[in-house]
């Protein structure tokens, strides 16, 4: 990557040239982000998974900028207007906004006014106009019209002529630049169209009617309100620039370029430089503007959507244990399955506790038969329609000692059972059945079962539609990618599903190491992944760090020491007079290691450290233990709620504005960030909050964070 591409992505992403440098190299020769992070830190100075990340996608977009200039400078040659003095500063510049400046009036256009004047013959009169080689523009313009000339008079080659210089200010680099400083200072105002007025869906907006706010400091989520609103033609977006003001700036700019001109002259270029701001430069530099503030609002929001698709897919497991789902429901009953310790399907049943066909005695029936019969330690209750009931309905239920009940984000599961996924794990079963194993798995581990959902189906955030798609996709990818290899994976019971996204290996490959575990049974060491079809010595150094193999011969192949580390453990248990499986776990030995004996080649200090780290505790997993939570009794409606009532709550989505909180009725509350105290809440946080305000008409509610 070209030097001055390498200075501004150290400078975006805050670190050193070499540190960018080291990084590209690495990628480049095919090693994953999770990888670079964890195991390279070395050659990145200690760059985290984010960094790394950001290093990847801005190396992607300036490889995609210099193809760009390539084809830019093509085009620009082939038309004979490419000088050196051009030519550098298009090579120069790290600006996709300068470049496509630059750019612009060299770009091949459709049939413009400007266009039409060129052909009647008008640039000879523009030129001079433009470079105040005239004073008496209307003397000059009348040797262009009249007989013989394809003008019938003057005023229509004057007019012809401005229509040249309008098009010339409006592709100015420079005057766009300076309008564009402006502009982005200014208010974005929102009026109510008249389609708006008669549509009672474009009440959701109501509140960005008649708006104003400064363009620069706009929330996110406002922002992506208005243009969506915009979208459905409920709407009227505008910047507030003055446009008298911006005209005056753009006239004096030309004129300090050039000599004063005659007062002739200068009002023809008055009128043309009005022409070029009102037709031209206004709308495009509006949306240009509008467009760079949704770039920016589009980046908080897919940065909020990341942060809580990370807390949600590194949720506590509840682990391995024999567990009962149930995924809630009225008219059709409650689907309720039964899972043994490594989420297979042992049996699948309906139960009716609820009205209208409330069966609840034979539902208990049911119920403590399969508790007994299945030995079942945990039971899963989804949290949609029916589960606070079905909650409650269990309380009457006689339970194993120690059986604890848990309420169980829904969000995707319907994606999930309608999903070719859902299809191959359970071709005989319908989509309740699968819904339902998926609320229970998910219980088990969070992350095992949950990538198995396309991740802008798990509720992460607002306006996921609204933003872009691109940096939306690849941001939570990384994310997920990142979560699985922050947990690592046992190799021996992990789905093709979540193999797919540990570092280096990908769907095919994911495929070829089930198949192979099928055919040969549990892998026993790290070093069997290299006898798998078509995983070969790269992918082999980019994933093995992060899988396990509990119970392997070699206690390191349960660790996150990668293997081409594993001399250096030995080196360490030797030097202690022991072995390898003596140390792992050893936290008394692993005091006694000094970190900088074993220092040597690509193997520094943070490496070192990170190994006697994991040789304390080996294979530990990151997340928390899953914990029990109740509702308030006595609310469960909404006409239940008064203000001041004080009520525990669970977080169900993180926003830039706030934070929604389920206390346990059909509608959840809101903390405004303002009620929040300083406090950073996380998806599925458990709270306390205090009911401030209740619109009932509108289905709002107002909470204040008291924890």
């Amino acid at each position: 990557m070209k030097e001055i591409y390498v200075k501004e992505t150290a400078a975006r992403v805050g670190c050193r040239e070499w540190q960018v440098e080291n990084c590209i190299q690495l990628l480049s020769e095919g090693a994953t982000i999770p990888f670079i992070s964890r195991y390279r830190k070395e050659k990145t100075g200690g760059l985290d998974d984010l960094g790394v990340a950001q290093v990847k996608h801005w190396a992607e977009l300036f490889e995609a900028m210099e193809k760009r200039k390539e084809t830019i400078l093509q085009t620009i040659s082939a038309a004979d207007a490419l000088d050196e003095g051009l030519r550098a500063r298009i090579e120069a510049t790290t600006d996709a906004r300068e470049l496509e400046d630059l750019y612009l009036p060299y770009k091949p256009k459709r049939r413009t006014r400007a266009t039409v004047a060129r052909e009647a013959g008008l640039e000879p009169l523009a030129d001079r106009m433009y470079n105040v080689a005239l004073s008496d523009p209307e003397s000059a313009a009348a040797a262009f019209a009249g007989p013989g000339h394809k003008l019938a008079s003057v005023e229509e080659a004057l007019a012809g002529a401005r229509d040249i210089i309008a098009e010339r200010i409006s592709e100015t680099a420079s005057v766009r630049e300076t309008l564009r400083q402006i502009f982005s200072t200014r208010r974005i105002c929102g009026k109510e169209t008249k389609a708006a007025a008669a549509d009672p869906r474009a009440q959701k907006y109501r509140s960005c009617f008649n708006s104003s706010e400064p363009l620069l400091r706009i929330a996110p989520h406002r922002l992506l309100a208005m243009l969506r609103a915009e979208d459905e033609g409920f709407l009227a977006i505008r910047i507030d620039a003055d446009a008298q003001k911006c005209c005056n700036k753009i006239y004096y700019d030309f004129c300090q370029a050039r000599k004063y001109p005659s007062p002739k002259l200068a009002e023809q270029i008055k009128l043309a430089v009005e022409d070029a701001y009102r037709r031209l430069l206004e709308p495009s530099i509006s949306n240009e503007v509008i467009r760079a503030a949704k770039e920016r609002a589009d980046a908080e929001s897919v940065k909020v959507f990341g942060e809580n698709l990370r807390q949600l897919l590194l949720a506590a497991p509840v682990g391995q244990k024999r567990l009962m789902a149930i995924d809630p429901g009225f008219r059709t009953g409650c689907k309720v399955v039964c899972l043994d310790a490594q989420g297979n399907l042992l049996c699948h049943e309906v139960i009716y506790p609820h009205p209208p066909s409330s069966e609840k005695v034979k539902s208990i029936q049911l119920l403590c038969s399969l508790l007994e019969k299945y030995r079942i330690e945990v039971i899963a209750v989804g949290n949609g329609t029916a589960g606070r009931e079905t909650e409650e309905f269990l309380r009457r239920v006689p339970k194993p000692e120690g059986c604890r009940v848990f309420s169980v984000s829904e969000d995707g599961a319907s994606v999930y059972s309608a999903s070719e996924a859902a299809r191959e794990e359970f071709p005989d079963y319908d989509v309740t059945v699968r819904g339902a194993v998926s609320i229970g798995r998910r219980l088990m581990d969070p992350l095992a079962e949950l990538v198995k959902i396309d991740p802008k189906s798990l509720g992460v955030g607002q306006y996921q539609h609204d933003v872009d798609q691109n940096l939306l996709r690849e941001t939570l990818d990384n994310t997920v990618e990142s979560c699985v290899n922050s947990v690592g994976v046992n190799l021996n019971t992990a789905s093709p599903y979540l193999l797919r996204y540990v570092s280096g290996i990908g769907p095919a490959l994911a495929s070829s190491i089930i198949e192979y575990r099928n055919e040969i049974g549990a892998y026993s060491s790290r070093s069997q992944l290299l006898k798998v079809k078509r995983l070969g010595d790269k992918a082999f150094e980019q994933c093995a760090g992060f899988l396990r193999i509990p119970g392997a011969e070699n206690p390191l192949d349960n660790s996150a020491v990668h293997p081409e580390a594993y001399h250096i453990v030995e080196s360490m248990a030797r030097d202690l007079g022991t072995d390898t499986g003596t140390l792992v776990g050893n936290a008394e030995l692993c005091s006694k290691i000094r970190a900088c004996d074993y220092v040597e080649g690509d193997f520094g200090l943070p490496t070192i450290n990170d190994i006697l780290k994991e040789l304390v505790k080996p294979g530990l997993d990151p997340r928390q233990e899953a914990r029990e939570f109740s509702f308030a009794d006595d609310i469960h409606e909404f006409d239940d709620l008064k203000e001041g009532m004080e009520l525990p709550g669970i977080v169900t989505n993180v926003t830039a504005f706030g934070a929604f909180v389920d206390i346990g009725i059909h509608e959840n509350g809101l903390v405004h960030v303002s009620r929040m105290h300083g406090h950073k809440l996380k998806l599925h946080q458990t709270v306390k909050v205090k009911v401030l305000a209740v619109d009932p008409d509108r289905k709002r509610i107002s909470l204040d964070l008291l924890n």
